[in-house]
């Protein structure tokens, strides 16, 4: 990561939230901590269960360059996700894992590892599994500290559907006080 761009990809299956993920983050970053952000997204042949990936560019100066070329974060919440975009992380990256999806046997050296049981914690403790995606929104800012978790509140809550406010709240809070458990 660089004071002055950081690339993030978050990649997992269709119907996980993954986009929603890139637009919270992003939006987080540039509506509500002041920088810039750029958020681009592809989609496999399928809309739910298939191969979903966002790129998130975060600059503390102007987004030259759109697109995620090497990571210096790393988002899988699917195993599928993992094994094409895991050799494209930064080699002193960050990988942020759903635990109980994604099994890793070897990591390189100077990376950073975190996981979660994000689906587990949206349905048991948020009661919407549905939710999974803020949890993780949670966790990857307790982790990675780039975006202020009162900024992306703010960017849940201008985001979600009106109405659910308040369960996706919940469900930051769930992935952030894990994160900040665990880190």
């Amino acid at each position: 990561m660089t004071d002055e761009r950081t690339e993030i990809r978050l990649a997992g299956f269709g119907g996980q939230g993954i986009i929603m993920m890139g637009y919270v983050i992003g939006k987080a970053y540039s509506i509500f901590e002041g920088y810039e952000a750029t958020l681009t997204q592809s989609f496999g042949p399928e809309a739910r269960g298939g191969a979903c990936s966002a790129q998130v560019v975060l600059s503390k100066g102007k987004v030259l360059y759109p697109y995620v070329v090497k990571p210096d974060i790393f988002v899988a919440m699917s195993q599928e996700a993992f094994n094409k975009y895991y050799p494209t992380l930064k080699d002193d990256g960050i990988l942020i894992i759903e635990e109980e999806l994604v099994h890793i046997k070897d990591l390189k050296p100077g990376q950073k590892l975190f996981k979660i049981p994000a689906t587990r914690f949206a349905e048991e403790k948020v009661g919407r599994r549905l939710t999974l995606n803020i949890v993780m929104c949670g966790f990857f800012t307790a982790v990675t500290g780039i975006v202020s978790p009162e900024a992306m509140k703010k960017s849940i809550e201008t985001s979600v559907p009106p109405g659910t406010e308040e369960m996706n709240l919940k469900a930051f809070d769930v992935g952030y006080n894990y994160g900040k458990e665990i880190k």
